[in-house]
């Protein structure tokens, strides 16, 4: 059931990847605007997550799944009904609010219902969607889109309805259990106070700030204060909600969790990671369609293999999680992903043969598959019921903001190699390019040798990403070679007793001494 769910978000996400230009076609409007369908969403998943924690205190986690599934169910029917531009884009925000809770309410609810020792494997099955997703949400989509742009979203109607049907039957537990909690008002239910203040400060905060980097990457520069006064505004808020949370007893989103050494190093190495991985991701599609001539669908075909990798690796290595020390899993899944990326970095060019560059984006999603879930798991493993709907937030913005910050990343150095090799007019980004803010047109001969070497020297910014994601995971996570460099954290709550899994979770010895 909550695959399932994922699975709908993943579908969602990897479909309109392939539907952008025909939608642009279709309703008539520029691609500039048409990347507010994307936009729009990303941003509802931004200002939604942080209320994670609160709305499942207050309503419980089997409600709130509920909920938030049924309104991306509505949204995806609205969006396949949308009569122009403008509904197309609210009606992706309506089902990015839905989507932005799925995936760490459902984290939340296998981390309440998994003993620590076993968690490593039930993330895992909660991954299946990334192994999934991929496979076939571009040919999929490709297909869809050949019919009407608007089954890309009305496809999401039966999947939908069958998951809110199996939750309404397995979560009927979860949810008569929280109703017993609040009635009985205990502590946990007294925490399930609104903290608006805060809200007010981290939703505007995560929306301008991800707004500015989604126009860094349209425009292709971050040198315009269309792009630097939203991101930084939007920076400074953030900033002021984090310091302000470190000293509160209940906030929206309990950052004093980052104090617990697990929680801390499995946030710093998914954010380094995520930006690498997903980053190199908006690379290598444009590589195929715009030097190679791939249509969407090919591109998704050629995709394939790397899924399939990614999401075998995954279930082995969130298995291996549960019996290995952490911090070797995501040391060998990083080591990896990292040979995989330079070795198709370094190969890529306007004649290499598919299946060298298919091979190596292949081990490159042998090393993803053991990085993300295995890192996610490690840091929330310890975390107690009470804390585990704040960790998942943590980790679900980490990743979120992580993805927007690689992709604008490499869409700002694409943009720059793209005018240095003198090819920005035919395959520019943004305002520097033309306006057309997408990369419309296949080039061949010389441009599309320049264009190669441009793609060649922005993978470059991934891999030294990625390679600052192994040193921080060798050195900080429990269990690494390194660890034992630094100092454990204290504790997030000084008035709380240090249990054993509290004492694991900051990589010191969970024996209470005698």
């Amino acid at each position: 059931m909550l695959v399932l769910g994922g699975l709908l978000v993943v579908l969602d996400i990897t479909i309109i990847n392939v539907a952008i230009r025909t939608l642009a076609a279709d309703l008539g409007t520029s691609l500039p605007v048409i990347q507010w369908v994307s936009t729009g969403y990303t941003l509802a998943l931004a200002v939604t997550v942080p209320t994670t924690a609160w709305l499942v205190a207050r309503f419980g986690s089997g409600r709130v799944y509920m909920a938030a599934l049924g309104l991306f169910v509505l949204g995806s029917v609205l969006c396949g009904l949308a009569w122009n531009i403008g509904a197309l884009i609210a009606f992706r925000v309506v089902q990015g609010i839905g989507g932005g809770l799925v995936s760490p309410v459902a984290m939340t609810i296998v981390l309440r219902a998994t003993p620590p020792e076993r968690r490593g494997r039930a993330m895992g099955l909660l991954g299946l969607p990334v192994l999934v997703g991929p496979v076939i949400g571009p040919t999929l989509g490709g297909w869809l889109v050949d019919i009407s742009w608007r089954w890309i979203f009305l496809v999401n109607l039966p999947l939908g309805l069958a998951a809110l049907l199996l939750a309404s039957r397995v979560l009927r537990p979860v949810t008569a259990a929280a109703g017993a909690v609040q009635r009985s008002g205990t502590r946990e239910s007294a925490d399930g106070r609104l903290d608006v203040p805060g809200l007010a400060l981290v939703v505007p905060g995560l929306a301008l700030f991800v707004y500015g980097l989604a126009e860094s990457g349209r425009r292709g520069t971050v040198a315009s204060a269309g792009v630097l006064v939203p991101a930084l505004v939007g920076l400074a808020l953030a900033a002021i909600f984090v310091v302000r949370a470190a000293r509160m007893r209940a906030p929206l989103v309990q950052v004093a969790l980052l104090r617990l050494r697990a929680v801390a190093s499995g946030t710093a190495t998914l954010a380094l990671f995520a930006a690498a991985y997903f980053g190199s991701m908006f690379v290598l599609p444009l590589y195929w369609q715009l030097v190679r001539g791939l249509s969407p669908a090919e591109t998704g075909m050629l995709a394939i293999p790397q899924a399939l990798a990614t999401g075998v690796s995954l279930q082995v290595a969130s298995r291996m999680v549960d019996r290995v020390p952490p911090a070797r899993v995501v040391g060998f899944g990083i080591v990896t992903a990292s040979c995989g990326l330079l070795t198709a970095t370094l190969l890529l060019g306007v004649d290499t043969p598919y299946w060298q560059m298919v091979l190596a984006m292949s081990v490159m999603g042998v090393g993803a598959g053991s990085t993300i879930m295995p890192t996610i798991t490690t840091a929330l493993r310890y975390l107690s019921d009470r804390d585990a709907p704040s960790g998942s937030t943590l980790l679900t913005i980490t990743n979120q903001v992580s993805v927007s910050i690689g992709t604008a990343l490499t869409s700002v150095v694409l943009a720059a190699g793209l005018t240095a090799q003198g090819v920005a007019g035919a395959a520019g980004g943004g305002d520097t390019a033309g306006g057309e803010g997408v990369l419309p047109t296949v080039v061949d001969g010389p441009a599309a040798a320049r264009l190669a070497e441009a793609c060649q020297d922005t993978l470059f910014v991934p891999a030294a990403l990625m390679i600052a994601a192994l040193v921080v995971a060798l050195t900080a996570i429990p269990g690494g070679p390194f660890s034992a460099l630094r100092r454990p954290r204290v504790r997030p709550r000084a008035e709380e007793p240090d249990p054993p899994a509290v004492r694991a979770a900051r990589g010191g010895d969970p024996t209470p001494s005698r």
